[in-house]
C-alpha cells in the first residue's frame, strides 16, 4: 500500500476507490513487460495519467513517450500523422516526414480515442502490432519500429465491433491487458477529496481563500450523477472559485452550477439571491416594460369599454375604476371629469361584447408604443431620484451606461 501511495502522490492522482487502486496496480504490474494495454472508462475519468504510469515503471523510460488524439487528426492526414509521408504524396506534401511510430522508435505512444480511427488506418495500425512493420504514405519501402502502444476509449468498444466500426482482431490484440478507470459517481468520498484538492489549488492561482462545502453542498456533490466526470468536478469547483464571493458554499449555491441530467440543460453560473432583481442587459429592462404595459393594457380596456358602454365614469367595474385612479394619480386624466361626485361602484359587471373589446385593444395599442414607454419610465426614475444617474438606473435596473446612452438617444438631458 506505501508503494501505492508514492505512486499517486507522483502523479497527482487522489482518491483512495478500490476500483481506481485496482488500475493503478495493474498498471504498475505490466508496466515492465511489452504487452498492449487497453485503457478503458468515460470521458473526463482521467485515463490520460495511466500510460504515463505504464511508462515510468518500463524498461523504455528513457525513451520518447507520445500522446496522441486520435479523434483530433482530421480521416484525411491520420495516416501521415501516424506513419509519416513521402515529399510528392499528396498535396501540400513539400517534404518528406517521419509519422509517431518512426519518432517513438524505442520508447511509448499513447493512442487515445482508438476508436475513432478508420478502419484503413486500423489495418495499419495491426500490422505495426504484429510485426513492427510500417510503410509511409506514398512510398514502398517497409520500416520497421520498436514502440510500446498503449491505447484508451470512452466508447464501448465491443459494441464498435459489433457494429463492423473497429476491427475484431485489432481488438484482441489491443486488449492483452485491459485497464478500466472507474466513473466519478462511483468513487463515493474521493469526490469530497477532489473536490478540496481543486479548491486549494485554485485558491491558491487566484490569491484568494478556498471554498469550503457545507453538509448539504457535501451531499449534493455525493449524489450527483457527474457526466464529466473529474473533469466536470475540477471545472465547477474553478467557476465557483471565481465567481462566488462567499467562500462557504450552500447547496442553493452549488445547484446553480450542477447540469440537470434530465434535460442536459447546461446551468448559467450567477450568484443566487431571494431579493435580487438586477438585470445584466438592455432586453432585460424591455422585458420588464413590456410586463408593465401588459398589466396597464388590461386596466385601460376595462376602463375604455366601461365608458363606452356606460357613458358614466361613476358606473365602473372594480378594474377600470383602478384604471382611472391610476391615470388620475399620474395626471393623465382631467380632474374636473373623472373626479367622481359620489363614490365608484365596483360592483357593477355588465355583459360584454367581443367586438367591442376587440375594437378598443386596437386603438389601445395604436396610441402606445414601446419607445415612449420605455423613455416615460426613465423620466419617471430620474425625477424621482432628483437627476442622478447612479440610483435611477439602480431602480430601474440596468447599468449606468445604458441609461446614460438612453438619456441621449431620448434626450433627457437637454
Amino acid at each position: 500500500m506505501k508503494d501505492l501511495q508514492s505512486v499517486k502522490q507522483r502523479f497527482g492522482i487522489i482518491g483512495n476507490h478500490e476500483g481506481l487502486n485496482r488500475a493503478i496496480d495493474i498498471a504498475v504490474q505490466v508496466a515492465p513487460t511489452d504487452l498492449s494495454v487497453l485503457v478503458t472508462g468515460e470521458s473526463g475519468t482521467g485515463k490520460e495519467v495511466f500510460p504515463q504510469v505504464i511508462h515510468s515503471f518500463s524498461l523504455r523510460k528513457h525513451g520518447p513517450y507520445i500522446a496522441v488524439n486520435c479523434g483530433a487528426i482530421p480521416e484525411g492526414t491520420i495516416d501521415s500523422e501516424l506513419f509519416g509521408h513521402e515529399k510528392g504524396a499528396f498535396t501540400g506534401a513539400t517534404d518528406s516526414r517521419k509519422g509517431y511510430f518512426e519518432v517513438a522508435n524505442g520508447g511509448s505512444i499513447f493512442l487515445d480515442e482508438v476508436a475513432e480511427l478508420p478502419l484503413s488506418t486500423q489495418v495499419r495500425l495491426l500490422r505495426v502490432l504484429e510485426t513492427g512493420e510500417f510503410i509511409r504514405v506514398g512510398s514502398s519501402k517497409v520500416q520497421k519500429t520498436d514502440v510500446r502502444v498503449i491505447t484508451a476509449t470512452n466508447v464501448d468498444i465491443v459494441q464498435a465491433v459489433s457494429s463492423g466500426r473497429f476491427r475484431e482482431d485489432l481488438f484482441y490484440r489491443l486488449n492483452t491487458v485491459p485497464v478500466r478507470v472507474p466513473p466519478l459517481r462511483e468513487r463515493g468520498e474521493d469526490i469530497i477529496l477532489l473536490f478540496r484538492k481543486f479548491a486549494v489549488d485554485f485558491a491558491e492561482r487566484y490569491r484568494m481563500p478556498a471554498i469550503r462545502l457545507d453538509h448539504q453542498a457535501r451531499e449534493m456533490l455525493l449524489n450527483y450523477y457527474w457526466p464529466g466526470n473529474v473533469r466536470q468536478l475540477k471545472n465547477i469547483t474553478e467557476q465557483i472559485s471565481v465567481i462566488e464571493q462567499e467562500r462557504d458554499v450552500t447547496a442553493s449555491i452549488l445547484a446553480h452550477y450542477l447540469p440537470d441530467i434530465r434535460t442536459g440543460r447546461l446551468p448559467v453560473p450567477v450568484r443566487a439571491h431571494a431579493d435580487d432583481k438586477s438585470f445584466t442587459s438592455e432586453r432585460e429592462i424591455l422585458y420588464k416594460v413590456l410586463f408593465d404595459m401588459k398589466s396597464d393594457m388590461h386596466d385601460l380596456k376595462n376602463l375604455v369599454y366601461d365608458l363606452l358602454t356606460t357613458g358614466d365614469p361613476d358606473n365602473l367595474t372594480e378594474s377600470g375604476a383602478r384604471a382611472v385612479r391610476n391615470l388620475y394619480n399620474q395626471g393623465s386624466l382631467p380632474k374636473e371629469q373623472f373626479e367622481p361626485a359620489q363614490p365608484v361602484k365596483l360592483g357593477y359587471n355588465p355583459p360584454r361584447e367581443s367586438r367591442v373589446i376587440e375594437d378598443t385593444e386596437e386603438v389601445i395599442e395604436e396610441s402606445l408604443s414601446l419607445s415612449d414607454r420605455e423613455k416615460e419610465l426613465i423620466k419617471k426614475a430620474l425625477d424621482k431620484n432628483n437627476g442622478k444617474r447612479k440610483l435611477a438606473a439602480a431602480e430601474l435596473g440596468i447599468s449606468e451606461r445604458t441609461l446614460y446612452r438612453k438619456i441621449k438617444e431620448y434626450r433627457l438631458d437637454a
